[in-house]
């Protein structure tokens, strides 16, 4: 079959792989028919040789498509259903599963590297399993963790609940949002764009979405954002609490990560070929947020990060709520969501379909943030 592969940094290829098979009673196997490419997979692109990478990984891990094969143990999907895949590998059982904490499941955690449980297309720290930016994808824990697809969906929807729509349900949960209270949305790629959508639809009386990208802006303003602010142009922190009568939002949203930029000292040490400030986007969603809200992290950190303000967060009595999304949690709630005519308008997040043979193009220029390049779906 034909894959995506990660060959090193910045250079990924499609190249003729083995077949997938069945391995365990637990397994199945789906001809894929749409897999997307997210802003988590940048990191591998870019980081990937010091986040444990080896050439040849299949990359991916949003995935939907049509079930082949099934394991002596799978009951739930047979062959020929339509199956969406959650980038989360778990098994539905375990101590932390039956809590509804499907990301930390402890039957595919990895134990070795003290990390959560397995994902699809996601380093070895996270289980090597391959990934869904294939013809063909192993999907193990399959008696779990499939959800069956019933045809009343739009497709370009469907494929967002294996990541982008669960994972942004989780950031406005954890985000607490007083009903007709304010949110601050820091990043509006996929996810930052859903968390605005989802915010809307839960009842936020303001919501305040900020981006350094014009086109991204737009795109909020016109599906629920009250309020856009420029990053690049003004003072985030000041623009937010000019924006909520100089107090900060009830409630944060850090969509962006560890990939964030533009601070004064993240110049300063691009300039010196230094490590870049890693956590612009924390301490300005920080800075948004009124004393004794709630900062929501959904954006991807990883590593040792010194000097966090603990004094600040103690003194101001901010609640912090981040971590993996536990995709299974929230999918039978965004499942029915959808069945009622989509009020997120979740299929319009798809900007671009295009064959797998041109993924290595499209990855970087949705890295490149190229206008109107905000998801991207591939179709073996």
């Amino acid at each position: 079959m034909r894959a995506v592969v990660w060959e090193g940094p910045r250079r990924l290829a499609v190249q003729d792989v083995p077949d997938p098979r069945i391995e365990e009673p637990t397994d199945a196997v789906i001809r894929v028919t749409a897999t997307a490419i997210c802003g988590s997979d940048l990191h591998l692109y870019d980081h990937g040789a010091v986040m444990m990478m080896k050439p040849g990984d299949i990359l991916g891990h949003e995935a939907m498509g049509v079930v082949e094969e099934v394991g002596a143990e799978v009951g739930h999907i047979k062959p020929g259903d339509t199956v969406v895949v959650p980038f989360n590998i778990s098994c539905g059982d375990c101590y932390l599963c039956r809590r509804g904490m499907y990301s930390q499941c402890e039957t595919t955690q990895n134990w070795a590297g003290r990390k959560g449980g397995s994902l699809f297309g996601y380093t070895h720290m996270y289980g090597g399993v391959p990934g869904g930016q294939a013809q063909y994808l192993r999907v193990p824990q399959a008696h779990f963790g499939p959800i069956r697809l019933d045809g009343g969906l739009a497709e370009m929807a469907a494929v967002l609940l294996s990541d982008v729509l669960p994972t942004s349900w989780q950031a406005v949960e954890y985000a607490d949002v007083p009903d007709g209270g304010s949110l601050a949305v820091l990043g509006l790629g996929p996810i930052g764009q859903t968390c605005v959508r989802i915010a809307r639809h839960r009842g936020a009386g303001q919501i305040i979405a900020l981006d350094p990208e014009p086109d991204r802006r737009a795109s909020a303003l016109a599906h629920g954002a009250t309020d856009v602010v420029d990053p690049d142009a003004v003072d985030t922190v000041a623009a937010v609490q000019e924006l909520t009568s100089g107090r900060g939002a009830d409630s944060v949203i850090d969509a962006v990560g560890m990939d964030s930029s533009g601070s004064v000292v993240d110049r300063v040490l691009q300039t010196a070929k230094l490590t870049p400030d890693r956590l612009h986007a924390l301490r300005d969603a920080m800075g948004c947020l009124r004393r004794g809200g709630t900062l929501s992290v959904i954006g991807v950190y990883g590593g040792w990060y010194p000097l966090w303000p603990l004094g600040d967060l103690f003194d101001r009595q901010i609640t912090v709520r981040w971590g993996q999304a536990n995709v299974r949690r929230w999918t039978d709630t965004l499942v029915s969501l959808l069945e009622q005519g989509d009020p997120l308008d979740a299929a319009e997040l798809v900007t671009h379909q295009v064959p797998l043979e041109q993924a290595p193009d499209w990855y970087r220029r949705f890295r490149d943030k190229e206008p109107g390049v905000r998801k991207v779906v591939l179709r073996p």
